[in-house]
């Protein structure tokens, strides 16, 4: 189909992939290192430090859906996102991706200069970079077991709070890093865990997931053994550095979709149970940090 095609809101929300709550999620990313640093109300650096994360991310997500166009169209659940792929255009896509990474980039050297604080920038090229190596071949990070799920949890999760924290100002301390160091943990078992339900698909296009290394049920296990640490190591450091209470709310949200583990071991690569009781959860967990954080900053 030609690229002349009107493209509809649908189309960007499935390119980007930003349905069942996942905006919410990217939000949540993006703001965490802001609330974080407990300074107050976000000010310029801030503000483009938390636009340039959602930039990157958007940009992260366009890549994604280009690169895996094969792979989702052999997916029983995902066979539509290919479709919109092909609709849309890959060349398309990939334009609109390079067009977000190169504004989410120069929004982060804006904010680097203007906070004159040099993580801010590093932080923006990690993430890009972890993007592409986790997307593009020859390296394809998602084909190499849980390399995949760590480069993608840490360029979602974990590296947009190191962005957003250093524009607000403070230096990354002890308890800090133990927080980014969790929730760089807790992303890779929550992407390896999230793509149990792709294994089929991912086995057909001969990607070597952590479902298709380890088998369903032990990949399972050891997403669920990363989440778990991930949480334990969060709460260390929100624990640290703002006290128990925030440290009990930002466990209890990030930790909560673990218990809606205990309904998949089923059918583990069931799309529709994933999504309400493992992703839905996750997503509502992201908000209770973020407040829990914003709270403690007051």
């Amino acid at each position: 189909m030609p690229e002349t095609r009107r493209v509809a809101p649908r189309d960007v929300i499935a390119v980007h992939r930003l349905d069942h709550g996942l905006w919410v999620s990217y939000l949540c990313y993006a703001t965490w290192g802001a609330a974080f640093a407990g300074t107050g109300l976000p000010n310029g650096p801030v503000l483009l430090a938390i636009g340039a994360n959602l930039l990157l991310t958007l940009a992260g997500m366009a890549i994604n859906t280009a690169a895996d166009t094969g792979t989702d169209a052999k997916h029983r659940h995902k066979f539509r996102q290919a479709e919109v792929a092909l609709t849309v255009g890959r060349a398309r896509i990939r334009r609109w991706a390079t067009a977000e990474a190169v504004a989410g980039l120069a929004l982060a050297l804006a904010a680097a200069v203007w906070s004159g604080r040099w993580p801010v920038a590093v932080a923006g090229v990690l993430i890009l970079g972890l993007h592409l190596l986790y997307n593009l071949e020859p390296v394809r990070l998602k084909r190499r077991g849980f390399l995949g799920p760590a480069a993608f949890g840490c360029a979602t999760m974990a590296l947009p709070v190191v962005l957003s924290f250093s524009a607000a100002g403070p230096r990354l301390d002890p308890a800090m890093w133990l927080i980014v160091l969790g929730l760089a943990v807790l992303g890779t078992g929550r992407t390896a865990l999230f793509s149990v339900t792709d294994r089929a698909a991912d086995a057909a296009t001969g990607f070597r997931t952590p479902a298709v290394r380890y088998g369903t049920r032990r990949a399972l296990a050891l997403s669920c053994g990363l989440s778990l640490a991930g949480v334990l190591l969060l709460g260390g450091g929100l624990w640290w550095r703002h006290g128990v209470l925030v440290a009990l709310a930002g466990m209890l949200g990030t930790g909560v979709f673990l218990g809606g583990m205990l309904a998949l071991p089923r059918d583990p690569t069931a799309v529709r149970r994933m999504i309400r009781y493992a992703l839905t959860p996750a997503v509502f967990g992201n908000l209770l940090l973020l407040a829990a954080a914003v709270a403690a900053a007051r």
